[in-house]
């Protein structure tokens, strides 16, 4: 369920599954809903994300079997996180990272990310 204000996009998560809600954020940061998109502009439609952590539950093998990266940067210090614990300790993260990876890359993602605001 989506609420449209001008330039505020209000997106209820509550029974949704988390690809399908990052795939919609990452179309409405983008502003390719409107008839003036370009790529090489930054957008300014914002999204607001409620109730997150209503989302569709994981299903058990996804949640051990799906790992996050990290390297710090020195030599055998590649971290691995579950997604399962990543979900216990931050929730927000999960999405962020879903929808960042959907997102070109390019110098705009961080500005586009900037304008996404997830409520639990």
């Amino acid at each position: 369920m989506e609420k449209q204000n001008k330039n505020i996009v209000t997106i209820d998560a509550e029974s949704q599954s988390l690809g399908r809600i990052a795939s919609r954020i990452a179309v409405l940061l983008q502003d390719k809903h409107k008839p003036e998109y370009a790529p090489n502009k930054e957008g300014e439609t914002f999204v607001v994300v409620e109730n997150f952590s209503k989302i569709k539950p994981f299903r058990e093998t996804k949640s051990k079997t799906k790992i996050y990266y990290k390297h710090t940067g020195y030599i055998g210090h590649l971290k691995e996180t579950s997604l399962e614990k990543m979900w216990e300790k931050d929730p927000k993260k999960v999405l962020q990272m879903a929808v960042r990876g959907m997102l070109p890359k390019n110098k705009l993602r961080s500005k586009r990310m900037k304008r996404l605001d997830i409520r639990l």
